[in-house]
């Protein structure tokens, strides 16, 4: 029996022993660092690369040590394998363990794009288009965008203004339609908590209403503190029966006419559907991206008698409530000190 027990721990003992060591050993392989030759480096997992695979591209960047040890370490925890593709980034100090840890978890680069106020869709699309991070992917400014987005019910076909401004953020490879839902997403969400707390009495028959107002508030606005006096303004007008009588929506309905130049012609023009001197209230649809400020001064415009306002050239306005006060603003701030960076604003309205 002696014998016997003797023998089994001359046999026990050793693999013991191996074990031991082998434990050690994978210990310190996986809590080594990645060689790396950079504060950080970047390293792109693409979709349906295996375990085996990427441990080869870390071999081939100089990272790994021993590739064979760590596929047997894979072969024998599966779940060290599930890996998930997309783009990683490695700081200088990370060990290999923290690593693999990373794409289990999919523990992926975020990057951030950012959509500004009062940019038209088209401006929106060119800029989504040139992000060399982003899947290639063609997207229409007409109502074929909602296909794309898998919206089957939008505020409206015309995609115009209902996407909301802000910085999102992305992966790799991402299409620019996922930021585009997001972005449609959190203007429905903005728009519709803002309209549930709108001021009584407004002239808008829906949400949509109050955000082509909101856009051209955007549009009209050169500092954030005027945005509710330009809404009162507009707000009153339309109460009066009298046209907005705006630049910006004229410009926006000449499109690709306009080079500069707003000209008495297109003033005059009727078959402008958003031409504000000649068509009656608000024009078919948004004229840009509009922020939350802009939106919640459509829907909380300050209180006044002011129905014109003039632009001074340094990006304010000077407000008026009568024809004759209004007038003398426009010679004091149009004829008599205009400048080469003057800034225009909506004439007076028709008589």
């Amino acid at each position: 029996m002696f014998k016997l027990f003797k023998v089994a721990l001359a046999v026990i003992f050793p693999l013991i022993l191996t074990v031991l060591a082998a434990s050690w050993y994978l210990s310190n392989y996986l809590s080594s660092e990645l060689p790396l030759s950079e504060p950080s480096a970047v390293f792109v997992l693409e979709p349906g690369t295996g375990f085996s695979t990427m441990v080869n591209q870390l071999q081939q960047r100089g990272w790994v040590e021993k590739p064979q040890v760590l596929k047997l370490y894979g072969r024998l925890n599966p779940h060290i394998a599930e890996i998930k593709a997309g783009e990683y980034r490695f700081e200088l100090g990370v060990s290999l363990a923290e690593s693999l840890a990373m794409m289990r978890a999919g523990d992926v680069v975020r990057h951030q794009l950012t959509l500004l106020e009062g940019w038209t869709v088209t401006q929106l699309l060119a800029y989504l288009a040139k992000q060399p991070l982003l899947e290639e992917q063609v997207l229409q400014n007409d109502a074929s965008i909602w296909l794309a987005l898998g919206v089957a019910e939008p505020l409206s076909p015309v995609p115009e203004g209902l996407f909301f401004p802000d910085t999102y953020d992305y992966h790799l490879d991402d299409k620019p339609s996922t930021i585009l839902l997001r972005a449609y997403k959190r203007m429905q969400h903005v728009l519709n908590n803002e309209w549930e707390a709108r001021d009584a009495g407004l002239p808008y028959t829906n949400a949509y209403e109050a955000l082509v107002m909101a856009s051209i508030i955007e549009k009209e606005t050169g500092v954030p503190e005027e945005r509710a006096q330009i809404a009162g303004v507009f707000v009153r007008r339309l109460k009066l029966g009298m046209r907005l009588q705006t630049d910006p929506t004229v410009i926006y309905g000449l499109g690709a006419e306009y080079t500069g130049n707003l000209r008495g012609s297109h003033l005059r023009d009727d078959n402008n559907l958003y031409n504000t001197y000649r068509q009656m209230g608000l024009p078919p649809s948004p004229i840009a991206l509009a922020g939350r400020e802009a939106i919640h001064a459509a829907l909380h415009p300050a209180e006044g008698e002011a129905i014109f306002f003039v632009a001074k050239g340094d990006g304010t306005h000077s407000f008026s409530a009568t024809l004759k006060e209004h007038e003398a603003a426009v010679k004091r701030y149009q004829l008599s000190q205009r400048r080469a960076d003057y800034r225009s604003a909506p004439p007076a309205p028709e008589k």
